[in-house]
């Protein structure tokens, strides 16, 4: 312990070293999606419960999700009555392709102009390091921490999480807090902080139309009897009118609208709708009457066809007329949104709408996500409002995702808290595309917020 330092100071005097050490952490090829880097993975929690312990981390352990790794630890010396809480994040990385456009190795990290590049850098090794970065910087200064701290910390988030709801069932009392704190998020800017409050859930089915019993000559056959790709247009097309309104019978009903508060906020956040639309290379936006284009994105369901297929896609021509024909559509949900509940209205929809001639089969993807809101005067959300207000000088915007996190939502269910989403990746720094990087400013700011989070939970 080093008693004339205060923890903002040794973070500060530790920089350098901190830096060298999120390099060694990001040269480690922690990609869930390959079954090849699993050892990595494990190389990669490791690391992690290694540096937990360096950090004075009192209990650390790698346990076992569905035969992922996943590193838990808990320092819990603040007493009965301080306040606990769990903090999330995640060590495996995305896959790297196309690999010839880094302009380094995904997995040799450099720095440029004060930039970390990396697969991972940004999303989420960086992120996640810094709270226990900031936990030693406690401990190592006043000797302890002042609150009680957990942390859960897994290995195949990149691919969805599959086992992390079991983990989190299995060890719901060790891992019981009064809420969750994410680093696995981001900022709005360098200069402007946001604490995101909400994200989409998800639901997702696969359609296929079958006609005639094989693909037919389209000259002879042609004309006489249902081609399924037409069907499939058809059938597509009913699910949404011409202004962007969901058709599906019951699509609406549970939806919660934002409330007059929650709209007042979203407006305040700065947007440019022909900014925005240039961005993109469209001439112009489309989405639901009614609404701006923020709450169509963070506040309103949507339903999109991912992809179709049938009959011949190579080049060339053949004059067939397809057998079958297919469609993936996946739904982003808000409250009250069930995706059961939704995958089923759809399904419902595809059988009574299916034009004849064609036979319809509608599968429903086991995988899911509720959507997820948390109050904006959370406790929480104060805490980690006041110190981003403290450190950027001005208040955080309240914001929405129209991703999914599907952990906010299994820690709701299962602990019965909520999750703080409290992390500084800023959206153009390529998280899931060559040369992400990670800003070093982002490490340093991100450091003292941490620090102070736990004095201000603590008060």
């Amino acid at each position: 312990m080093t008693d004339t330092l205060a923890p903002a100071d040794y973070l500060a005097d530790h920089f350098e070293q901190f830096t060298d050490e999120l390099l060694e952490f990001l040269s480690i090829p922690s990609i869930s999606a390959l079954p090849d880097h699993a050892p990595h993975v494990a190389a990669a929690a490791d690391w992690v419960a290694a540096r937990l312990r360096q950090a004075g981390v009192t209990t650390v352990e790698v346990m076992n999700a569905g035969g992922v790794p996943t590193v838990y630890a808990e320092h819990l010396e603040a007493g009965d009555d301080a306040p606990t809480i769990l903090i999330y994040g995640h060590f495996d990385t995305q896959p790297v392709d196309p690999v010839e456009l880094w302009t380094n190795p995904p997995f040799t990290p450099v720095i440029r102009d004060e930039r970390v590049y990396a697969r991972g850098a940004s999303d989420d090794k960086g992120n996640m390091l810094i709270p226990i970065l900031a936990a030693e910087a406690w401990l190592q200064t006043t000797g302890s921490l002042p609150i009680n701290v957990k942390f859960l910390f897994e290995g195949e988030e990149e691919v969805g999480s599959p086992h992390i709801e079991q983990f989190i069932i299995d060890n719901r009392d060790r891992l019981g807090c009064d809420y969750v704190v994410s680093a696995d998020g981001g900022q709005f800017g360098e200069e402007q902080p946001n604490l995101l409050v909400g994200f989409k859930g998800l639901c997702a089915v696969e359609i296929e139309l079958t006609g005639p019993e094989r693909d037919l000559h389209s000259g002879q056959y042609g004309g006489t009897v249902q081609n399924p790709i037409h069907a499939l247009a058809r059938l597509i097309a009913s699910m949404r009118d011409d202004e962007g309104r969901i058709t599906i019978e019951g699509f609406y009903d549970e939806v919660v609208t934002p409330s007059q508060a929650d709209s007042q906020q979203i407006a305040e956040i700065p947007h440019d709708d022909a900014e925005f639309a240039q961005g993109l290379g469209v001439d112009h936006l489309f989405g639901e009457p009614g609404y701006s284009t923020l709450e169509r994105a963070w506040c309103r369901p949507t339903l999109e066809v991912n992809g179709t297929w049938g009959g011949f896609l190579d080049d060339g021509v053949k004059t067939v007329l397809p057998s079958k024909a297919h469609a993936k559509i996946t739904c982003r949900l808000v409250p009250d949104q069930e995706p059961a509940v939704i995958a089923d209205r759809i399904r419902q929809h595809v059988l009574s709408h299916t034009p004849p001639g064609v036979k319809a089969t509608v599968a429903l993807s086991e995988s899911g996500a509720r959507p997820y809101l948390v109050p904006g005067d959370h406790p929480g959300n104060q805490a980690a409002g006041d110190v981003l207000s403290d450190l950027y000088g001005q208040a955080p915007y309240f914001t929405r995702s129209g991703g999914t996190l599907p952990i906010c939502s299994v820690l709701r269910e299962h602990l019965g808290v909520f999750t703080v989403i409290f992390a500084f990746a800023l959206d153009d720094e390529r998280a899931h595309s060559p040369d992400e990087f990670f800003r070093l400013s982002s490490f340093r700011r991100g450091q003292q917020a941490w620090s102070q989070l736990w004095q201000r939970i603590a008060n």
